[in-house]
């Protein structure tokens, strides 16, 4: 059967830029030729970043384009091994249990066999992405690592070393394809080295005003072309600011839109104080930019854009 062939690894750099692009991700070189080599070496790839930067979102891309599916842990603090990898089934054990007794079955052995089987196995994501898929090995996605215990951490390392997870009752359970792999951070805390080693890194910064800008309409194309570009200097001023936390791509997209609802052409004071909480989700950001703040900073933005032109 002739493989589709939206579903091939990229053969380059400018390929893997292609297949970011096609999934309406706007990617850097840098980018691109870290995920190559991930794809292509068959190692995990390691995302670090502030949070709506759009990490997430490329293992998103990776599933879409290369028609794969998506399987995705989200990290938690207190996530265990039964959350991740997986769980009996201890109700309908019980009830076999109770079946076998009532029927007078008197092999405890085969009994035992039988209930620690793959029918009463509840596979959580772990295991789901080492098992075989028609249209390919799957994207895995770990997200937001560093909101784990370094217990967890730990036991990630098997898993990404040999993409195996072993079950005592079963044995273990090996990848015949290894998953494609990709895990973010919010660097909330460090990772550790040992973890760190079996990946390649890419740290995923905040775009420059140009790529934001494409960004912007390419995901928000109903915005007016004026004031995607005051929305994207705006944001990008307000990240020089002292703030707890600055606005992420996300949070621009977000802004872009909600503009774009309220039908407004162009940013002025009351408009920008109005729809603050879109960009910022702290009272003391919202804050620091009360009184005439707002004011300055669009003085700041329209000088630069005339400086541009």
């Amino acid at each position: 059967m002739k493989q589709d062939k939206a579903k091939i690894l990229p053969a380059s750099i400018d390929a893997t830029l292609e297949l970011l692009a096609a999934g309406d991700y706007v990617g850097d070189r840098s980018l691109a030729t870290v995920l190559f080599l991930a794809l292509k070496m068959g190692r995990p790839l390691f995302l670090e970043g502030e949070a709506g930067v759009g990490k997430t979102e490329i293992a998103k891309v990776l599933a879409g384009t290369l028609g794969r599916r998506l399987i995705r842990l989200q990290c938690y603090e207190g996530l265990d091994i039964s959350a991740a990898v997986y769980e009996w089934n201890y109700a309908a054990q019980m009830i076999a249990i109770r079946l076998a007794e009532a029927e007078g079955a008197g092999d405890r052995e085969r009994l035992e066999h039988d209930i620690f089987s793959e029918r009463f196995l509840i596979k959580r994501p772990l295991l789901q992405a080492l098992e075989p898929d028609p249209a390919g090995a799957p994207v895995l996605l770990i997200d937001e690592l560093d909101r784990t215990d370094e217990a967890f951490e730990a036991f990630l390392l098997e898993v990404l070393a040999d993409f195996q997870v072993t079950i005592p009752e079963m044995g273990t359970v090996r990848a015949a394809h290894p998953p494609i792999v990709v895990i973010t951070s919010n660097r909330t805390r460090e990772i550790h080295d040992a973890l760190k080693r079996r990946c390649l890194y890419h740290w995923v910064g905040y775009p420059n005003a140009e790529r934001e800008l494409q960004i912007v309409r390419t995901k928000v194309p109903g915005v007016a072309k004026k004031l995607s570009t005051e929305i994207v200097h705006f944001v990008q001023r307000l990240r020089r600011e002292d703030l707890f936390k600055s606005p992420g791509v996300a949070e621009t997209l977000d802004w872009a839109s909600a503009l774009a609802e309220l039908d407004v052409v162009a940013l002025d004071p009351a408009t920008v104080s109005d729809t603050l909480g879109v960009m910022l989700k702290y009272q003391d950001d919202i804050a620091r930019l009360d009184g005439g703040k707002v004011q300055d900073i669009l003085n700041d933005v329209r000088a630069e854009m005339r400086a541009a032109e």
